[in-house]
């Protein structure tokens, strides 16, 4: 019968063989992250934030830096609180200097506007009083002109024959023909003598000056019988012959920047074409400093 009973087997069970496979592993690199992150959070902050703020956040924070204030109602159980002197705290209790705080990028966004537009009022005020010097002296130009033909007494007849105002471009003068009395002979660009000592009196007064000049010569609307020889031709070789005059008078050429002949395209007195005044010569003392728009003056 003993060869009918089975055997009895026994199975051992090893246990904590998979420990490694809990959750608690999970828990601590959580833990980890989180401070990693806030970590770089602090980081961030010391980055962005300015020194002064820096140093408002450590005087929040220590304790050397705080004094003791009255707070509550006051009194016998009204308390104390410690405060800083120089931080506030907003109503979450985070210091208000945080909450000022700007991202790089923008703060330096801010501060080139803001340099551009000094750098720009800047220089738009030194332009300003450049301009304001250059009219003084264009004003004693003309007073320079006044006075010689004044004391001269072969220009004091010139009177009529000069116009001198302030243009967009510069100082313009203009020698004009008179009903009487002409700058150049008759259909030619010869010119006579006394408006050679008047152009040579104007060279003197303006060859201090740095400004360059533009010279154009003018005609009235008559009709010059001259075959392929028109007012156009007629116009620049007076221009040229006026510019030919300042140079003999020792303005440096250097000067000249521009000289044209304009017919009777642009007429002193436009409602008369023919009239003898339409015919001229115009030497501009361009400007050297631009007018500057009313929004910058």
């Amino acid at each position: 019968m003993s060869d009918d009973i089975a055997p009895i087997i026994v199975k051992k069970v090893k246990k904590g063989g998979h420990g490694a496979h809990g959750g608690a592993w999970k828990v601590a690199y959580a833990d980890f992250v989180t401070a990693m992150m806030a970590f770089f959070l602090l980081l961030w902050l010391l980055n962005v934030t300015t020194t002064e703020q820096k140093e408002g956040l450590a005087d929040y924070f220590a304790p050397t830096a705080a004094s003791l204030s009255q707070s509550g109602a006051g009194g016998l159980m009204g308390g104390t609180s410690m405060q800083t002197e120089g931080a506030q705290v907003s109503n979450l209790g985070v210091p208000s200097v945080v909450s000022s705080i700007k991202p790089p990028e923008q703060g330096r966004k801010n501060e080139g506007a803001e340099a551009e537009k000094t750098r720009e009022l800047e220089e738009a005020e030194l332009l300003e009083k450049l301009r304001k010097i250059e009219e003084m002296s264009f004003e004693q130009a003309r007073e320079q002109i006044r006075q010689a033909i004044n004391k001269d007494p072969e220009l004091s007849g010139l009177k009529d024959h000069i116009i001198i105002d302030m243009t967009p471009e510069g100082l313009r003068i203009q020698i004009v023909d008179q009903f009487n009395e002409s700058m150049f002979e008759s259909g030619s660009a010869q010119i006579t003598p006394r408006i050679r000592s008047l152009v040579s009196m104007i060279a003197k007064s303006i060859e201090e000056l740095p400004n360059s000049l533009s010279i154009s010569g003018h005609t009235d609307s008559a009709s010059f019988n001259g075959g392929d020889y028109t007012n156009w031709e007629l116009s620049s070789d007076r221009a040229n012959a006026s510019r030919r005059a300042l140079l003999d008078a020792g303005l440096d050429p250097e000067r000249i920047e521009k000289v044209a002949g304009l017919a009777d395209t642009d007429p002193l007195i436009a409602d008369d074409p023919s009239n003898p005044g339409n015919r001229r010569i115009s030497i501009i003392l361009l400007r050297e400093t631009p007018v500057l728009p009313a929004n910058l003056k």
